[in-house]
């Protein structure tokens, strides 16, 4: 079966299985990567070094919402 008879099979199901088809297409696209992970991780650990030593100004939740 090709991708446009997918496609074409997947357009004719009913509002409600072509949403629960495309959480789980979604859902097999989000799998975690370690390296973009741990990038994230070291940077989280930089800006609060940085704002304990005061050189990242914050702003007060009040003031955001």
């Amino acid at each position: 079966m090709s991708e446009q008879d997918i496609l074409k099979e997947a357009l004719s199901l009913k509002p409600q299985a072509r949403y629960l088809l495309v959480e789980e297409i979604l859902k097999s696209l989000d799998q975690p990567d370690e390296k973009i992970d741990q990038i994230w991780m070291e940077e989280s650990e930089r800006r609060v070094q940085a704002v304990r030593e005061g050189r990242l100004d914050t702003v007060p939740y009040n003031e955001i919402f």
